[in-house]
């Protein structure tokens, strides 16, 4: 990431799309086809796996989900910057996009595992994208945060660190705000915990979320 946005004063214009509804009719003859037109007979492979990966999880437990969906991110997205991949200093792809080009920065690794959890079956309510800063790097960074309830300890779900861990087990990592479809909240200081919640959120997000409405 190259740098923090304007977030906090624009509001989020819809929650976020149910991906587990969207996943029922997402891997269909036609979407194969134009994965094939648009990134090649050698990219099929890639989302097939990735079906696969959703249909496996959705028999698991959360903590296997995490590790599933975790894995094959951070092994089938190479870490690229928004300016060399998409010739612009901020862009939030799709998981499509993400995996279709084999690559992303660390938001686009975040939306992608976050996605894919809610195909799994995953409770959204459990899951936040969390901006923090990275400690080693000092710079911005996005991680996917797990809850199991409210006031547990949040899981982290990161591509630099590519291990499922404890937020108290990554002292590197200094947390902002994290946010999902349903808000926004402000990071405490300690464990990466919530606060309470916001109605704003970023227009990104909301753009984000249209795009893959739209099967893009």
């Amino acid at each position: 990431m190259n740098k923090y946005r304007h977030w906090l004063a624009i509001p989020v214009v819809f929650s976020a799309v149910c991906f587990a509804t969207l996943s029922d009719s997402l891997f269909t003859d036609d979407f194969f086809a134009g994965i094939k037109q648009g990134y090649g007979d050698k990219k099929l492979s890639d989302f097939y796996d990735w079906r696969e990966v959703i249909d496996e999880g959705s028999d698991q437990d959360d903590y296997d989900r995490l590790l599933l969906a975790n894995e094959f991110a951070n092994r089938h997205i190479d870490f690229k910057s928004d300016l060399k991949h998409w010739n612009t200093l901020d862009y939030w792809a799709t998981p499509t996009e993400s995996l279709g080009t084999g690559a992303g920065d660390c938001e686009d690794y975040a939306i992608f595992k976050y996605m894919t959890l809610l195909g799994m079956g995953m409770d959204e309510n459990k899951l936040r994208l969390m901006y923090v800063r990275s400690l080693t790097f000092n710079e911005p960074h996005m991680v996917l945060i797990y809850f199991e309830t409210p006031s547990s300890l949040p899981l982290v779900l990161d591509n630099l660190n590519r291990k499922v861990l404890s937020a108290n087990r990554r002292p590197d990592l200094k947390p902002i705000y994290s946010f999902n479809g349903q808000g926004l909240w402000l990071a405490k200081a300690h464990g990466l915990s919530s606060a309470k919640p916001d109605s704003k959120g970023t227009t990104d997000w909301s753009v984000l979320m249209q795009r893959i409405e739209n099967g893009e």
